[in-house]
């Protein structure tokens, strides 16, 4: 079988990819090497493309052949989004229905679209698939934009989809000088150059964190088992609930980082509440969460000390810049 994966350079994409050549599919994708990386991915046995996914025609080339598509590149910016919109929707949007026309064009029998928990926003905890859902900024609206678009293109051209749920994906190959995104990896980042970091409001958000091997197991069964179509599934644990407060301590104590975090004003439109339901994902995939939070944060401790911590980077340029802008990013605090 001959699988595309989109943002194949970067965290989800690459870890998939090494997934399926061990099966001994055949892995070609497509990244735009702004938030991924060519040391990701294995180019001697991947065939891979620099293009973005916006890119309709080039998108279309290069998936010749191709059986399955996972369509698993996002700027996964959620709290950028309401102050960097044209920029988020352009990628989730228009990206993403460029990626679905492509498969189209070249007879794809099933792709597998990576949405968001932000597709459900304010809505009561845990998230259900069947919720009735609210999402209160750009990057979640553009996310259930592109799962409905995705919805009547396979019902008016006949493929097969399946929409995948993950919630707060940790693990090696992570992105961890993104200022914007990936708490885990900013923390980390941060306490290994000895640098305090910030908490946003009071630091009772409320998470779970999901290793990237049981995720991916998930995204297997939704990629190439025949019997599950037109799916919506939560991917990611319901259980080990943590808050930010309590990530810093877990962190600080495996790092032995001496220092109080920073605590700055609240991001406008966060959700304070986002934890998801896996029953879903237990009743039809068999998942099974099978790594605790504790050793997953050592994964990523372990990745990043042996990259080395590193300066963050900042690709994108906030588009509005106001009194409400977080200060960490109007000032470039990381």
């Amino acid at each position: 079988m001959h699988i595309f994966i989109t943002g194949i350079a970067g965290f989800l994409g690459s870890n998939l990819a090494e997934y399926y050549l061990n099966k001994g599919f055949k892995v070609s994708g497509c990244d735009n090497l702004i938030g991924g990386s060519l040391d990701n991915i294995d180019q001697k046995k991947v065939i891979f493309h620099k293009i973005n996914c916006e890119d309709l025609n080039k998108l279309s080339a290069a998936m010749k052949g191709v059986d399955v598509v996972c369509h698993a590149a996002a700027y996964a910016h959620e709290g950028l989004s309401s102050f960097s919109p044209t920029l988020i929707c352009n990628n989730n949007v228009t990206g993403s229905v460029s990626v679905f026309t492509a498969a189209i064009q070249n007879k794809v029998k099933r792709v597998v679209y990576c949405s968001s928990m932000a597709r459900y926003g304010n809505v009561k905890v845990p998230f259900k698939e069947d919720d009735k859902i609210n999402p209160v900024d750009p990057y979640g609206v553009s996310k259930v934009a592109a799962e409905n678009i995705l919805k009547i293109l396979s019902n008016t051209h006949n493929f097969q989809y399946n929409i995948a749920v993950p919630h707060n994906i940790i693990g090696p190959k992570q992105s961890y000088t993104d200022p914007y995104r990936n708490v885990v990896s900013i923390m980390t980042n941060l306490m290994l150059q000895n640098r305090k970091p910030i908490i946003y409001g009071d630091g009772e958000q409320q998470r779970c964190f999901s290793d990237i091997d049981d995720c991916i197991f998930c995204l297997d069964k939704l990629l190439t088992d025949k019997n599950i179509v037109g799916e919506i599934v939560n991917i990611g644990p319901d259980e080990e609930f943590i808050t930010i407060n309590k990530l810093f301590e877990m962190l600080s104590n495996k790092l032995k980082f001496n220092q109080d975090a920073q605590y700055y004003e609240d991001r406008p439109n966060e959700v304070k509440h986002a934890v998801c339901s896996a029953d879903k994902a237990r009743k039809l995939l068999n998942y099974n969460t099978k790594v605790k939070l504790s050793d997953s944060l050592d994964k990523v401790i372990d990745y990043i000390k042996i990259k080395g911590p590193k300066k963050f980077v900042y690709n994108y340029e906030v588009e509005i810049l106001n009194e409400k802008t977080p200060k960490s990013w109007k000032e470039k605090l990381f």
